[in-house]
């Protein structure tokens, strides 16, 4: 089963290191890994992507826990939570197709954030499954390049990482 689990880190050098390098001695893959300050800049929120059973995702939350720089842990799987995940997409936009991709893009709700007399980068937020919607709507003789941040989540309702 996906699972996301935020993190609440330290902000200090070779925390992310301890992270992923527990990560690869146990065998576990990372599959999406996003690390920001949050508003104290002595803290990051680390949102990481995995894969396992309910009992291996036990096994890494607690190792997890017995790192020194995690100042909290919170698996969102195992409650109401939001995602989202942001995607910037090259695509080539001659001229005959560039009316048919702004229409595409709005359908999306996406953003044309840059053009050029060839191209066009569009900037999109949603679900995995919309922006690979997006992709897959879109002839892939015109993408170019597609870049993905990985998911992002918070918790609904009271519950979170807040101190």
């Amino acid at each position: 089963m996906r699972h996301i689990i935020s993190i609440l880190i330290e902000n200090e050098s070779g925390a992310l290191s301890r992270v992923a390098g527990l990560f690869s001695a146990r065998g576990y893959n990372i599959e999406s890994l996003t690390v920001a300050p949050t508003h104290d800049p002595s803290l990051s929120r680390m949102t990481l992507v995995t894969r396992g059973s309910d009992e291996i995702i036990e096994q890494i939350t607690k190792q997890l826990n017995k790192l020194v720089e995690v100042v909290k842990l919170l698996d969102l799987s195992e409650g109401e939570h939001l995602e989202r995940e942001m995607m910037m997409i090259k695509l080539r936009a001659e001229r005959g197709q560039r009316e048919e991709i702004k229409r595409l893009v709005d359908i999306f709700r996406g953003k044309i954030i840059d053009v050029t007399e060839s191209s066009y980068i569009v900037e999109m937020t949603g679900q995995a499954d919309k922006l690979d919607a997006f992709i897959n709507a879109v002839d892939e003789d015109l993408v170019v390049e597609v870049v993905r941040t990985g998911p992002s989540g918070i918790a609904r309702g009271d519950k979170g990482l807040g101190l």
